[in-house]
């Protein structure tokens, strides 16, 4: 090092303000104050070297660690504005139109920010003493403009307007913007400026941000937008990895480092759950005071007629049901739009369990044509294996017990897959969560000998290659005519199942029994309710299959069953109520 050969250089440091330089043995300029080590270098104006010698230097470690080491300032809801830009993206790629990403959760989590008074309002609550700026004429140049424009400065649909500001006011302040850190104001405890006082925050009346909310933003959206994808089908592609979730922190920028409060903040270790998520989408609608949304009409995709529709295809039933189911919903009055139709305004705001409530329609038409009962059905197999045994060129009775014996067999593979699969899924992320900089190098020693672990077994177990991630589908299931091994019963008729009365249909079972002791009638002579540790295995195997089917537990499919079976019987009763007083009427 030369000071004198330095004295050229008369630019202030950058740290300290200092202009005092020295030379390292690399030949970059330092400052003799505070040590910090510039990317300018003398310029060399002699070239009289030695021959056949080798010029080395050593570094005599004189270079500040990088201020990037701990990363950009940055907020906890920028943290879940990225995990949401990550899911709409996934959501995108997974055939969702791109207005839900630019539109319809730009806006909500606009209004979320508005709500909980973290942006977009005069007088936002900041944690920290830094309120972080952004200067209108010099917004493309910020760092907040590299980022995802979840929060770009565009209009707001017209409930926005409405609430703590206008909308100029909307427009004179942006979110925090993610600028660069400086060691002082970071969190000792946490990457993030707040993750200390976001974790200890409990402030009534506002819906604190977690991960699992973003799954329920992301619900809203798609009920917004009236998406072919249901809450069963969003948390399944979660689970199969085409939707970030689980250790959806590693998906991060690298300057957005993560340690200490941040751990409990973002790091999840269990799967979402879809009764979790329905409650927390209708928290999240009331919350953000959305209005009444779209209609869902016949049309709609989540409309019962249409679900029950892919719902029968799914577990290989015969297509001549789907007329059974609607008019089933025509009389439950289960498909009318006030119904589903999703209103967080309302007194009594709630969501239809739309995939839910569709398959426990298609479990009440099963128990209408085959009781159910452990005996009933197995008798109407047999007469329909015998049918189909004299009539091979007609078209086949539906055989119960033949689709039973199928269907078993196949959600039994499916399951041990899914076990096989849950019980194989690595839960510690490529990019390691530690509490404090004093614990990295431990943390990220630890991860480097768990992954090598991970392979010296994976070859001692298996020496084949992983399959990579699963194709994103609709159906778990599929069949096909064309299938030998596998008999489908999608042409199947119920002409076995029925009978005809006049030019009407009627069931060859005239027998019912509830799905709960909740509902039970004194006249209703005919309707046995039974214990839910009697239930026949038949019945237990449908709720096992289709429970799995929208990874839900069996009692909320059966407390689903229980509600379609009281709507459907007050129905019938209060008509047969309406009949015999008019007899009464002509009577007299």
């Amino acid at each position: 090092m030369d000071l004198e050969e330095a004295e050229e250089f008369k630019e202030r440091c950058t740290q300290c303000a200092a202009v005092s330089w020295g030379l390292t043995d690399e030949g970059k300029y330092y400052c003799t104050n505070c040590h910090n080590v510039t990317e300018r270098s003398q310029e060399v104006t002699s070239t009289d070297l030695i021959p056949n010698t080798q010029i080395k230097a050593l570094n005599r470690g004189l270079k500040k660690k990088s201020n990037t080491e701990k990363g950009w300032d940055w907020y906890v809801c920028e943290g879940f504005q990225y995990i949401l830009y990550q899911q709409a993206e996934a959501l995108k790629n997974l055939g969702v139109g791109p207005e839900l990403k630019n539109d319809v959760l730009h806006n909500f989590w606009k209004r979320y920010l508005q709500k909980s008074k973290q942006a977009y309002c005069k007088n936002p609550v900041y944690t920290t003493g830094r309120k972080p700026t952004v200067l209108e004429d010099n917004l493309s140049q910020s760092d907040w403009a590299s980022e995802p424009e979840l929060l770009s400065d565009v209009s707001c649909p017209p409930f926005l307007e409405s609430g703590a500001e206008s909308q100029s006011d909307i427009h004179t302040r942006k979110p925090f913007p993610i600028s660069k850190a400086s060691q002082s104001e970071t969190s000792v405890c946490s990457g993030s400026l707040d993750g200390v006082e976001y974790s200890q925050r409990k402030e009534k009346g506002i819906v604190k941000m977690t991960v699992p909310r973003t799954l329920a933003f992301c619900y809203l959206s798609l009920l917004w937008q009236r998406e072919a994808i249901t809450l069963s089908d969003l948390l399944r592609f979660v689970e199969e990895n085409h939707i970030p979730y689980i250790n959806a922190f590693q998906h991060f920028p690298e300057q957005m480092k993560l340690y200490g409060r941040d751990r409990g903040i973002f790091g999840i270790e269990s799967w979402p759950d879809y009764e979790d998520i329905y409650k927390k989408t209708i928290e999240v609608g009331t919350f953000l005071d959305l209005p009444r949304f779209p209609d869902i009409t016949e049309d709609c995709y989540l409309h019962p007629n249409i679900l029950c529709m892919k719902y029968l295809m799914e577990v290989n039933l015969p297509d001549e049901m789907h007329s059974l189911t609607c008019h089933v919903v025509k009389m439950t009055g289960m498909g009318e739009v006030d119904f589903l139709t999703f209103d967080p305004i309302a007194k009594m705001a709630k969501t239809v369990k739309y995939d839910v409530q569709a398959v426990a329609i298609i479990v009440v038409v099963l128990k209408l044509l085959f009781l159910l009962d452990d005996n009933f059905e197995w008798s109407l197999s047999n007469l329909a294996e015998k049918h189909n045994e004299k009539n091979k060129k007609d078209k086949p009775w539906f055989d119960f017990r033949k689709w039973y014996q199928i269907m078993k067999k196949a959600f039994d593979e499916k399951k041990q897959k899914w076990e096989e699969a849950r019980a194989k899924y690595l839960w510690k992320s490529e990019k390691p969560l530690y509490y404090s900089f004093i614990d990295k190098p431990v943390a990220y020693k630890k991860r480097e000998m768990v992954v090598n672990l991970q392979k010296q077994f994976s070859t001692l177990v298996d020496s084949t290659a992983t399959a990579g991630k699963k194709s994103p589908s609709s159906f778990q299931f599929n069949w096909t005519e064309e299938d030998t091994d596998r008999t489908c019963f999608h042409g199947h008729s119920l002409q076995g199942v029925l009978k005809e009365k006049g030019q009407s249909l009627l069931t060859k079972n005239s027998l019912y029994w509830l799905s709960t002791q909740k509902f039970c009638r004194c006249y209703c002579t005919h309707v046995t309710t039974y214990e839910e540790s009697n239930y026949s295995l038949s019945y237990q195997f449908i709720l096992n299959l289709f429970s799995f089917l929208l990874r839900i537990k069996t009692s909320l499919l059966h407390e689903e069953v229980s509600l379609v079976e009281k709507k459907l019987f007050e129905k019938k009763y209060s008509v047969t109520r309406k009949k015999s007083r008019s007899k009464k009427v002509r009577r007299h």
